[in-house]
């Protein structure tokens, strides 16, 4: 009986998985294809229901929030303002659209995924070579596979020559791995499966022919899939906090409401109709109902910022998001390297050589011993370069500054060491042609070629691993070129020094050869070669992400490394860019050993993660994300979207992720470059510091507003402003001073906070403390100037007059005020501000001087015109409040600092 599913199709010989598969190595017949296709299905994806556009919509108008914006908007409708009710519509809907818009980002995900399955595939089918749609394959198809081909399904290799594959974007390896048929053990990691080849992976160079094991959804690739239909979006925190503070202010608003209802109705023996006005009044006053919108302007703002910072947002609140991230998992393999392979080491007998340089360039300086080299007149360099350029089937192009490598990316990095030995030239190895070549196979793991000059000279040049090369050496080169015996011991120590480095590591070997020799055979090089040295090569990190990680590390953000390449590479790695915890390396075995609690622990403990498969990304993040931490996750590949959707802030790359990690993702980088993040989270915790402000400056208005109606309530006094008039200046101010809030420049320190915790509250006693202290102010002063009026007999409607403008400069002050939390208001920077600003100022300023003065408007809001020294004093008591805020903030500053210079003094006395 065939079996269904075997995941260790990789450690099991050729013949057994034959007669597992009931397969035979001429194919399967048509007859036999058709039955196991309907028993199967088809070689593709499952697709999930698609839901109801229309049900979609409607499901974002399920919130609270949106709840209150409703009820004011049917507020203000009932009295008769309908272009507040227009602009509070317009904000519900836009929220709704957003919403509607970036929802179904894991479909996207997904069908991201089924694009790379191939759309044709070469098979034998009835012991003959036909091209059939990779969708119609089933398990026991013989699939036939040459370089450039998209792997269709999973494989088990029955036959493999020189084949290679690029699986980066399923396993992280920065390099295309080596394939071939022998059996590997069961507990090999996905990217140490060489008998296998993965589905949506890339043939790079080779032939082969493989049985399939797997498809569509039974594919590791389909695995990913249903791991990502299955994992939880996480609600952002600011979101989350949105949510419990409407829920929470709504409570309130309705309980002031009925109690003030109550109160005037049966105590004041108020008319119900009357009192019923005044409530619409003081909840038109309680709820910020321009909040969200603007919210989400600070929101948009910041993602036009991020953009010039090479980071596409694509779901506005996880900018916010990124200001609070308090570690980032981030893939190694183009994030914090280039991606590109470099020469960067030489052992010759006796002597080291480190090389300079940047990606494919032929340019760089090398040196021995610290001291730069003359390499034309070193004869163990030349003949390094003459086997680097010569045993070689790749081409370097140059587009402008750029460098590219045509082919694969370890013979690009060695035919720029040729030119960095050759001054940048390769026209040194001209007049040598190649006559004969021994391609590489995984069987023998070197490649050879035979080369002739016009001299009469012919030579043959080998390249490979290092163990496969040194069996077939029975001498080596010195310093000087001359031959010597060959000391096995010192290049086994060589070999284990550049491999615990990091790097990878190839021998090279030459062997002259007869003039007449025009064949190459494997028997011509077996003990008869001569070993010039041992080649280390790595991808190197990028510069810019050291300095970023280095940025990170200040502002308490921990870097965490999780990539699918060796445990070596990755230790080498992260010390070079200054990762912590260097010491210790988690391999994907050591995490699959651990319970979900022993992994949250690890964690914390752990920096370097290597040779992880999709599911140990995925678990690795959801053990950060049960610390409390927020978590940033970074990659570009497939293997990569399971946790980048996880993430609280999933960011793939632009340029070399798959469209897949796009999807799954909050952020893109543009530039694929680690240096990018730290600018995202920079401009993450400026975006979350302008939200904060503008909460800081809205609820305290607002409540101030709601309290004047509040004490007239139950004084029994008379109203000092109208509820036309809080509609007014709730309009006026919450398009124009709130929205400038939104455009702040990050404040000075910006990155030497530490990250704030996931369940850090938006209402902190500290801002509790300022909206009862700053509403407290509005109420004295708004009250002070009203009676201040009455008492010098002017008419109510002058007195209200005096009031709402009282209430505005109280707002603009406020604004200035708020401006800088963390630091001093009083200096030139605070009060020179922003042209947002002050255009902000301008534009509420005329505006009051529009309803105060012009008699047309002054009926619309019962106004009158203010004596100017009136109007002074009003200017002279907002300052007066300026002054009060601001000292009480420099006070409680001041306390913070001292509270933390004393702290370690008061732990010492404890100890």
């Amino acid at each position: 009986m065939l079996k269904d599913h075997n995941p260790l199709w990789h450690a099991q010989p050729v013949d057994a998985v034959l007669r597992s598969l009931q397969a035979v190595p001429n194919g399967l017949s048509s007859e036999e294809a058709s039955r196991r296709l309907e028993k199967y299905g088809t070689n593709r994806l499952p697709e999930q229901a698609a839901r109801s556009p229309f049900l979609r919509f409607l499901r974002h108008f399920h919130n609270i929030l949106i709840y209150v914006l409703l009820a004011s908007a049917v507020i203000t409708a009932l009295m008769g303002h309908l272009v507040d009710t227009g602009v509070i519509l317009a904000v519900v809907m836009a929220n709704a659209i957003i919403g509607f818009i970036q929802e179904g980002r894991a479909e996207g995900a997904m069908a991201a995924i089924r694009q790379m399955l191939a759309p044709r595939s070469a098979v034998l089918r009835n012991g003959v070579r036909a091209t059939i749609d990779a969708s119609e394959l089933v398990p026991g198809d013989i699939v036939l596979l040459e370089p450039g081909d998209r792997i269709p399904a999973d494989l088990r290799l029955i036959e493999a020559r020189g084949m290679k594959v690029e699986e980066a974007i399923l396993t992280g390896e920065s390099v295309p791995v080596d394939k071939d048929c022998s059996p590997v053990p069961e507990n090999a990691s996905l990217g140490d499966r060489a008998s296998m080849a993965f589905s949506g992976t890339l043939v790079v160079s080779g032939t082969a022919r493989g049985v399939v094991a797997a498809t569509g959804g039974g594919t590791e690739i389909g695995q990913i899939s249903g791991m990502l239909s299955r994992v939880e979006t996480l609600t952002t925190p600011l979101v989350h906090q949105m949510d419990i503070f409407a829920r929470w202010l709504t409570a309130f608003i309705l309980l002031v409401g009925a109690a003030i209802l109550a109160f005037g109705t049966f105590v004041r023996q108020l008319p119900f109709d009357e009192m019923f006005m005044i409530v619409v009044g003081l909840a038109v006053a309680a709820i910020p109902e321009g909040l969200p919108a603007v919210l989400t302007i600070t929101l948009a703002v910041g993602v036009q910022a991020m953009a010039k910072r090479n980071a596409i947002v694509r779901r506005l609140p996880a900018i916010e998001t990124l200001g609070s991230v308090s570690v980032i998992c981030t893939d190694k393999t183009g994030t914090l390297t280039r991606n590109e392979m470099m020469a960067a080491a030489l052992v010759s007998s006796g002597r080291e050589y480190t090389i300079e340089g940047a990606g494919y360039a032929p340019a760089g300086m090398l040196q021995a011993g610290g001291e730069p080299v003359e390499a034309s007149g070193d004869p163990v360099l030349v003949e390094f370069a003459r086997a680097a350029a010569l045993c070689n089937d790749a081409s370097l192009v140059r587009s402008g500054d750029d460098w590219r490598v045509e082919g694969d990316p370890m013979e690009g990095a060695l035919l720029a060491l040729a030119g960095k030995i050759s001054d940048g030239s390769l026209r040194a190895f001209e007049h040598l042609t190649r006559t004969d070549v021994i391609p590489f196979d995984a069987a023998w793991r070197y490649m050879a070629v035979l080369c002739h000059d016009h001299q009469g000279q012919a030579f043959a040049y080998v390249k490979g691993a290092p163990e496969a090369i040194l069996t077939m050496c029975g001498d080596q080169q010195d310093c000087n070129g001359e031959t010597e015996p060959l000391d096995e011991a010192y290049w086994s120590r060589s070999v284990e020094t550049l491999a615990g480095d990091g790097q990878r590591v190839l021998a090279l070997a030459v062997r002259t050869m007869r003039q007449d020799d025009t064949v190459l055979n494997t028997s011509d090089l077996e003990g008869k070669l001569t070993l010039i040295g041992l080649v280390g090569l790595m991808d190197p990190p990028r510069a810019e992400a050291i300095e970023a990680v280095s940025e990170c590390h200040a502002a308490g953000i921990r870097v965490k490394m999780i990539t699918g390449d060796h445990a070596a590479t990755a230790r080498a790695i992260a010390a070079q860019i200054g990762l912590r915890n260097t010491g210790r390396v988690l391999t994907g075995a050591d995490i699959s050993d651990l319970a979900d609690d022993q992994l949250a622990e690890a964690v914390m403990e752990t920096d370097i993660f290597a040779r992880t498969s999709p599911a140990d990304k995925l678990r690795l993040v959801t053990a950060l994300q049960s610390q409390g931490l927020i978590v940033a996750m970074t990659g570009d590949g497939v293997n990569d979207a399971p946790a980048l959707k996880r993430a609280d802030a999933g960011t793939a790359m632009g340029i070399k992720g798959s469209e897949a990690a796009k999807e799954a993702s909050e952020l893109v980088l543009a530039d694929d470059n680690f240096a990018s993040i730290a600018a995202a989270v920079r401009q993450g915790r400026t975006v979350y510091d302008n939200i904060k402000k503008v909460i800081s400056w809205t609820l305290p208005t607002s409540a101030g507003e709601a309290m004047t109606i509040v004490v007239a309530v139950l004084a029994g006094l008379s109203l000092p402003v109208t509820a036309v008039q809080i509609l007014w200046v709730n309009l006026i101010t919450a398009t124009t001073l709130g929205i400038a809030l939104a455009f702040e420049p990050s404040e000075r320190k910006t990155m030497l906070r530490p990250p704030r915790a996931r369940d850090a509250p938006l209402l902190t006693g500290e801002l509790i403390w300022h909206i009862v202290l700053v509403s407290g102010l509005f109420v004295v002063a708004v009250f002070g100037i009203f009676a201040y009026a009455l008492d010098k007999g002017y008419s109510l409607a002058l007195a209200q007059t005096m009031a709402v403008n009282t209430l505005v400069v109280l707002e603009i002050f406020h604004l200035f005020f708020i401006r800088n939390i963390y630091g001093s208001s009083l200096n030139w920077r605070a009060v020179k501000g922003t042209p947002i600003v002050w255009l902000a100022v301008i534009v509420v300023t005329a505006a009051q001087f529009a309803i105060t003065f012009l008699e047309p408007l002054q009926r619309v809001f019962g106004t009158q015109s203010v004596p100017i020294r009136d109007g002074l004093l009003i200017i002279g008591v907002g300052a007066a409040f300026f002054g009060l805020i601001e000292i009480e903030k420099q006070l409680r500053l001041s306390l913070q600092n001292l509270n933390g210079r004393l702290a370690p003094h008061f732990r010492r006395e404890a100890a």
